[in-house]
Formats: C-alpha cells, structure tokens, sequence
C-alpha cells in the first residue's frame, strides 16, 4: 500500500513546475490522470535533443525533458478548447480529489474549467492553479517563466561570481523557481487534502513562482530585511560563513585544474581544519578564530588559504579533511554523479523495459518510506495511451462514445 493510495489528480499542467508536483504525488501513490492534447502532448515531448533512441538508435519522438519529470502518471488526451472537451474533463471531475493547472489567469474561467465552476460539482476538491506571478497583483496576467523569475525574484543577483573580478548575474543550471514551486504546490495540496478529509471542503491553492523564488532567498532575504544591506554574488564563497567555497588544488596533472568544496560550517571544524593545513596559528589568530571574525577579514584570510590548498591533491585533501570530520567535497560532472558508489547505493536510478528502448535509465525518487514505498513506473511512453482505459473506467464510456469523442477530435 502507497502512502497516498485512493488519491486521484485530474493534471491539466504541463512543462515543469506542475508536472513535477504531480510526479511527487504520483510517487507517492497518486492516481495522476495527466489531460495532454491530441496529437502533439505536453510540450516537453518535443523538448529535445537528447531524445530517447530506438533498437536501430534513431531518435524518437520521446525527449529525455518528458520523460524525466512524468513517471507514475497516466496519459489522456482531450482537447479542452473543445466544448466537448471541457464538457469531459467536468465529467471526470466528481471523480477526482485533486484538480491542478497551469494556465494563465482567467483561461479556466474561459473554458468553465474555473475553481467556482468545479467546486459546484466536486465541494471537496482540491484546486491548484500554479502560474508565474499568482491570481492577484498587478503581474498577475503576465506569462511567467523560470528564467525570468530568477531574475526578478532576485537570485541572479545573488548567483555568479563577484563583479571586482569580472562576474556577472547567471542563473542557477536547473530551473529551480519551476521545481521549488512544484514541490511546494505538492505540499500544500498535501494540507489541503487534509482539511478537505477532515471538513469535506475542498479550497484553491494560489501558487506563484515568482513568491517561491521570493521565500526561497532564504537567509539571504533575511540578511537584507534585517540590514538594510543588499547582497551581491559571492561566487562560490558563503555570505555568512568563511571558510565555505571551492578552492582550487594541486592538479591532477601538469596542464590541468582541479578543485574541491571546503564547507566549514562552525569555529570547531575550522579549528581542525587548520590542524590538517598544518596551520594552527590561523585557529587562534584573533582575527579569524570565530566565524564572525572570519566573514569580516575574508579578503586577509581566504588568500592564505588559497595559498595552502593549492598545495595538494583533492585526493589528499578529501581523505584528511573527511578523516577530521571536516565537510568538504568533490565537484562531479553527471557521468561521476552516476558512478558515485552513495548514489548507486541509495538507488537513485532506474532501469525501465522501455518498449522503445530496453535497458533505458532514469532518476528515481528520492523519498524512502520505510512502511509505503514509492512507486517507481515508467512515464507513460505513448501519448493518450491511457484514454480508453481512464474513461471507460471512470466514465463508463463504451465503444460507440469513445469512437464520437475521437470523430469530434476531442480525444
């Protein structure tokens, strides 16, 4: 038994703010009946290269975007700019707990596919809308995407390296407004699921990016409400503690670079950090003994230290700092993230019997539950390959329906 077994999500979002807060409940044992239009499916099918290959190592028409963020869910197309469309998907509703979607402000309301409309049909719904910058306020009808919220929530502006050498705002590598917001739209459905099993009233979610961005500045939002101060890029160097970055060290060979994660999270560890430098005098100097001394005497303590680290391995230095119990790490590319002996050990990767492509791998969830495991299926390869199945068991629709509703192009 799932955790969330009995749960149905009626999923009308795509790309990957939504779709990924469906694939966490999915995990978890959601029913997540994923609406997709006729003929051309969520967007991110088409967003490739890399897409997946088949036996003769063609690409198809699956892209690896798709497929990493729509496991356990089923696939129904249905044309909702249909009237019949919308007429279905209200057909469906009674039948679900959970109704989310990612359109722009007032499009739902357009197609009779609004909060209002469905709560008069299913009272204990949970509605989530996700969108760039919330039902209210005076952005709210512009499109909102990822790229852009990193910008005006504020995170470029903290990310990239310092501007007295030369740096520049740059965006975090995955699109991380986009899965924060799907993991907290997750857990407020989550809430929400609660008080409508405790009430019977279900409730609309209001889900923005640009507000996760905003709350997801963490302690650098607080920094700056408490100071006054506004922070800038860092680099790879900590706001708050020192010393928390990448150094580099002594290069594998004559012509490269290598570097590794000193991440000395109190004066202890940086204590026995300077034992393993062989620098001891650094841990009693007045100017760096404790860490609030260390962030306001950065620029005379990390040169020293750039100095010392460059003068060993990475290999050296993650076995000694790891035997003082000093945090530190290396820096992976992806084929090292997937050899690492932890992750393999942890299970984060699945092999799937794609009928595509045998063999193929993806990521899997992070969630282990020791009573109800996650699911772990395979994203629904063909697109609409569920739609039969779904109405015919939530609908009762028989063949002569299903063959209208395809006549129509609504399925």
């Amino acid at each position: 038994m799932t955790s969330l077994a009995g749960i149905r999500i009626l999923d009308l979002s795509r790309i990957l703010a939504g779709p990924w807060c469906t694939q966490t409940l999915a995990d978890l044992g959601a029913d997540v009946i994923k609406i997709e239009r006729p003929g051309c499916g969520d967007d991110t099918r088409g967003w490739g290269p890399p897409f997946l290959k088949d036996g003769a190592g063609n690409d198809t028409p699956e892209a690896a975007y798709y497929l990493g963020t729509n496991r356990n869910k089923r696939s129904v197309t249905c044309d909702i700019a249909k009237p019949a469309g919308q007429s279905l998907i209200r057909e469906l509703v009674p039948h679900c707990d959970v109704f989310i979607e990612n359109f722009k402000v007032g499009d739902m309301a357009r197609y009779g596919l609004d909060y209002s409309s469905l709560k008069a049909l299913n009272p204990r719904l949970v509605y989530c809308s996700v969108t760039g910058f919330g039902q209210t306020g005076p952005y709210s009808e512009r499109a909102g995407y990822d790229y852009a919220i990193q910008g005006i929530g504020g995170l470029m502006s903290v990310t990239g390296e310092r501007d007295a050498i030369g740096g520049g705002p740059q965006k975090v590598g995955v699109a991380v407004a986009d899965l924060f917001t799907g993991m907290y739209s997750a857990v407020a459905i989550l809430a929400a699921l609660r008080h409508a099993g405790q009430t019977g009233e279900g409730q609309h979610i209001d889900m923005a990016l640009l507000d996760t961005q905003v709350a997801m500045l963490a302690n650098l939002g607080a920094n700056y409400l408490v100071s006054g101060t506004v922070p800038g890029r860092a680099g790879n160097a900590h706001q708050n503690i020192v010393p928390y970055q990448v150094f580099e060290v002594a290069p594998p060979s004559v012509a490269g670079k290598d570097y590794l994660i000193l991440a000395v999270g109190n004066d202890g560890q940086y204590a026995k950090f300077c034992e393993v430098a062989g620098r001891p005098d650094l841990a009693t100097d007045p100017r760096f003994a404790k860490n609030q001394d260390r962030v306001r005497n950065r620029d005379l303590l990390v040169p020293q230290l750039e100095a010392i680290m460059k003068t060993r391995s990475k290999a050296h230095w993650l076995a000694a700092l790891e035997s003082a119990k000093v945090p530190c790490g290396a820096i992976n590319n992806l084929a090292e993230v997937f050899e690492d002996p932890q992750v393999k050990e942890r299970g984060m990767v699945t092999p799937w019997a794609h009928p595509l492509q045998q063999g193929l791998r993806l990521v899997s969830s992070p969630i282990k539950l020791s009573a109800t495991p996650v699911r772990n299926e395979l994203p629904p390869p063909l697109l609409g390959q569920h739609t039969d199945e779904v109405l015919r068991e939530l609908l009762g629709c028989g063949d002569e329906r299903l063959a209208d509703l395809r006549k129509g192009q609504v399925i």
